[in-house]
């Protein structure tokens, strides 16, 4: 199979088209940090202070309780550490071999449209997965990209979407299976949706590390939102 990424016209570009800064975090960063360096971030480009980030971190295992979380969705409440994390959706897994990328973009730079917003995060996961030759795809069932089973009817999640709006400036974002200890999530409900299977590029034969994964990613972003600087240590 053959997957080829589209390209075009860009769906969800900048009024004035500068180059979003891409960083990247070394190691594995603590949930507290990356949710404080999101809302200074978030609140500096909003009063006009600092540009666009996207930032690719790597998380040590915990669990993320989105505003729709319920506390029956976690199954295994002493597993992992569980934090509020004041984006939308439910129980959402991070740790070692997923890639999260935090979007703090002005959507007053580009369209007051979240559900667009949403669908663009959606097409950006789609075309990254495309380069690596797996079929990505949205589901009624939820926000997020999904992939078929390989053995029979139905689909695993591949990457999750949650996404927090102040003054129009967007922080959270996504998180993709690159290659992560699948049965971490057997601790929650996935996204609250009960039998939910989740797989990972790894699980589906591409054998990648995040820094590989990442170079999809980027150009795939570039597709979707406009120009990104090359890829930062951080």
């Amino acid at each position: 199979m053959n997957i080829r990424p589209q390209t075009g016209t860009i769906l969800f570009p900048r009024d004035d088209a500068a180059a979003v800064a891409f960083a990247r975090a070394a190691g594995l960063t603590a949930y507290p940090e990356a949710l404080a360096l999101m809302e200074a971030r978030a609140r500096a480009i909003a009063e006009g202070d600092a540009g666009e980030l996207v930032w690719l971190v790597e998380h040590p295992p915990l669990y993320t309780a989105g505003t729709s979380a319920r506390q029956s969705d976690l199954v295994e409440p002493g597993r992992f550490p569980v934090f509020d994390a004041g984006r939308g959706g439910q129980y959402t897994y991070h740790g070692p071999g997923q890639r999260v990328a935090y979007l703090m973009l002005d959507l007053k730079r580009r369209r007051q449209d979240v559900r667009a917003f949403v669908q663009a995060l959606e097409e950006w996961i789609i075309r990254a997965l495309a380069r690596h030759d797996i079929a990505g795809e949205r589901r009624e069932t939820g926000v997020g990209v999904w992939v078929e089973r390989p053995d029979g009817p139905g689909a695993e999640k591949i990457a999750a979407i949650g996404i927090r709006l102040r003054r129009w400036v967007s922080f959270h974002g996504i998180a993709i299976n690159v290659r992560p200890d699948l049965s971490h999530f057997a601790g929650i409900v996935p996204c609250g949706i009960p039998g939910a299977g989740v797989t990972s590029l790894a699980e589906r034969g591409v054998d990648l590390s995040l820094a590989e994964f990442d170079r999809s990613l980027k150009a795939a972003f570039e597709e979707v939102f406009g120009p990104a600087t090359p890829i930062e240590e951080a």
